[in-house]
């Protein structure tokens, strides 16, 4: 069983998912494992760059050395931050870990749990934003949506005001 896991993390690069990242680094993470990044980005009208070609498929999974050049991510429209892909950087080398970064264009919600199926994912860890019950209610949770509807294991990694 070793090696087939495939853990996901979901990311937009705020303090929150980078908490996540750290979170199931230091917590889930394990020799030999996959760990994928999964970013949604805003549907949108885009003219050029490779996200024409995967907008509904998502792109294909790129390589850890790929998502840290801000050249080839641009051609994606997402600018990964410096601290994640030092956090996952240090743990590919220090637990031989393969990480590969996936991105959606479109809802946050339906995409993330798209993904969980397609990769297929063995678990996911997402964090929250700590919205209020009213922003929550008129926003919608991502993370809500998620634990309800996707079809793996699924961990929320609470932000709390004091993180940030």
């Amino acid at each position: 069983m070793e090696g087939d896991r495939r853990v996901g993390v979901a990311v937009d690069f705020s303090a929150c998912s980078k908490k996540a990242v750290k979170w199931a680094v230091d917590n889930v993470v394990r020799d030999g494992d996959h760990l994928i990044l999964i970013t949604v980005r805003p549907e949108g009208n885009y003219e050029e760059g490779e996200m024409q070609l995967w907008e509904a498929t998502g792109s294909p999974l790129i390589p850890l050395n790929e998502f840290s050049d801000p050249i080839i991510m641009k051609k994606y429209g997402v600018k990964p931050d410096p601290e994640t892909i030092d956090i996952v950087s240090t743990i590919a080398r220090q637990k031989e870990v393969a990480v590969v970064m996936k991105i959606y264009w479109g809802d946050a919600r339906e995409k993330i749990c798209e993904a969980i199926d397609k990769i297929p994912l063995s678990c996911l860890i997402i964090g929250n934003r700590g919205l209020g019950k009213l922003k929550r209610a008129i926003l919608g949770s991502v993370s809500n949506y998620v634990v309800n509807n996707g079809s793996c294991p699924v961990t929320v990694v609470k932000s709390t005001e004091h993180d940030n």
